[in-house]
């Protein structure tokens, strides 16, 4: 490989872009949906704004309290935690969920604008980062 292939490989590094958390309601899992301007002729606004709502809508729905939430609780508790040996329980269920919606828009709307989206679980719950890879000059 020659010394200016190198370079060109070198100055073609990727882009990564991070949407924060939004800690405005608390500590509840919920990502900023502000349009982040590297993204602008990449990504349609209102295409980033509904993954990202959906994106909170699906933690939202993961960190719900309720009765099944409770009674996985008190079993398991009874059961001294082997219980999660036996099922799987409701967040890790939803956090599924969460990782299949980011693939399937990795695959249909992002990845063939060159656009990947890191799933949040791999962040610690920190952020969003949308990594921006270089279009091929054909």
């Amino acid at each position: 490989m020659a010394a200016s292939e190198q370079n060109a490989e070198v100055t073609t590094a990727p882009k990564k872009v991070f949407v924060q958390r939004d800690y405005t309601h608390g500590t509840e899992c919920k990502f900023e949906t502000n349009y982040p301007s590297q993204l602008e002729g990449v990504i349609a606004r209102e295409t980033f704004t509904d993954t990202v709502n959906k994106i909170n809508e699906l933690f939202e729905r993961a960190e719900e309290l309720g009765c099944p939430t409770y009674t996985e609780g008190c079993l398991s508790c009874m059961t001294g935690y082997l219980l999660y040996f036996c099922i799987e329980t409701k967040y890790s269920k939803e956090m599924k969920q969460i990782s299949l919606f980011i693939q399937r828009q990795n695959d249909e709307i992002y990845h063939p604008r060159g656009v990947h989206i890191v799933e949040p679980m791999l962040r610690g719950l920190r952020c969003i980062e949308l990594v921006m890879y270089p279009q091929k000059q054909v």
